[in-house]
């Protein structure tokens, strides 16, 4: 605890992403836990630029401080908000945070930072380029078409999923996290507006297989693989709802699937880790059939911290509390 004491720890939190309220959430949870480690703490939302809320409680309310902006980061960022910090604790989540803009950042500050790197971070990011790594490397992952704003011809696309991939069919953004602006599609009748949706939030459309089975997944702590955790969602599917509402998902950690099962999905994990070169800490997420075949979604480089977060529930069923994760992971950091 005392050397604790004599390093500062910026905690990231907020950002501009549509997932800015789920970061406030995490890391109100990670900022208690500093606070019980006994780190000194500053709080840092790079959305507000140089004007930073004085009252610890304007971090993490609804409503913002002040009008938020892309253009902030760097002016947060450059700002003597950084000269005295050993650390930057990533709280943040989606773009800008887990895309490796704000590690980029951070970087030409010199400041050191928790999770994996810059390049690590944009490749787990983009989901397009995940799964192509993830088939480089061996990993099983459903299989796939893209759809691109610039050059966008729904009948094509149409064409494409009855040749390739099939009804039903999952609908995404190539690159957000909490299932933001995804929609499961049964037939073509809602394909428009599915990939309308999706490209709201960004410009290319991952279109995957879906597969009918269970949702897993598999956290990673200083290169070693956690229990698998089964996801029970209410709605059939891990949607936003159903990650960030009490009792709309039932968790079962260790997962009562076979072992051998069990010790698949550990090293697949591992494996999509490693061939996104990424460090300390993540959450590989999978699609388990029914006859128990391993589909890789993504690796998650920042994983959630909230009270229903999936990690520090994998975490704990091998004794590991919420305050040692965090302590762990800036430890594991510098």
């Amino acid at each position: 605890m005392s050397e604790n004491q004599n390093l500062k720890v910026a905690l990231l939190l907020g950002g501009t992403s549509p997932e800015r309220e789920v970061s406030k959430s995490s890391s109100l949870s990670i900022y208690k836990a500093l606070k019980n480690l006994g780190y000194q703490i500053k709080l840092v939302d790079p959305a507000y630029g140089k004007n930073q809320p004085d009252n610890e409680d304007d971090f993490f309310g609804e409503k913002d401080f002040t009008k938020t902006s892309n253009r902030n980061y760097v002016e947060a960022i450059n700002s003597s908000l950084f000269d005295d910090v050993d650390i930057a604790f990533l709280g943040l989540h989606g773009k800008w945070g887990e895309d490796g803009t704000i590690q980029s950042l951070l970087e030409l500050r010199g400041i050191k930072y928790t999770g994996s790197d810059v390049l690590s971070s944009s490749m787990s990011m983009d989901k397009i380029m995940s799964k192509i790594l993830f088939q480089h490397y061996g990993i099983a992952t459903p299989r796939w078409i893209t759809a691109d704003s610039k050059k966008l011809n729904v009948e094509e696309i149409k064409n494409k999923i009855e040749r390739e991939i099939g009804y039903p069919c999952v609908i995404k953004p190539n690159d957000q996290g909490s299932t933001v602006g995804l929609t499961i599609c049964k037939s073509e009748e809602g394909l428009n507006d599915a990939i309308q949706l999706a490209l709201k939030f960004s410009d290319k459309v991952l279109i995957e297989e879906y597969i009918a089975g269970h949702e897993v997944t598999v956290g990673i702590l200083d290169n070693k693989a956690l229990p698998v955790l089964e996801i029970k969602p209410k709605h059939g599917i891990y949607d936003y709802e159903c990650k960030y509402t009490h009792g709309m998902s039932e968790y079962e950690v260790p997962a009562n699937l076979p072992e051998e099962v069990k010790a698949e999905l550990q090293r697949q994990a591992l494996k999509a880790f490693e061939a996104l070169e990424c460090s300390v800490y993540g959450r590989i997420d999978f699609r388990l059939s029914e006859d128990f075949k391993t589909y890789c979604l993504e690796v998650n480089t920042l994983p959630g911290m909230t009270s229903t977060s999936l990690v520090p529930k994998m975490c704990k069923a091998v004794g590991i509390s919420f305050e040692e994760l965090i302590d762990k992971i800036i430890k594991l950091s510098l």
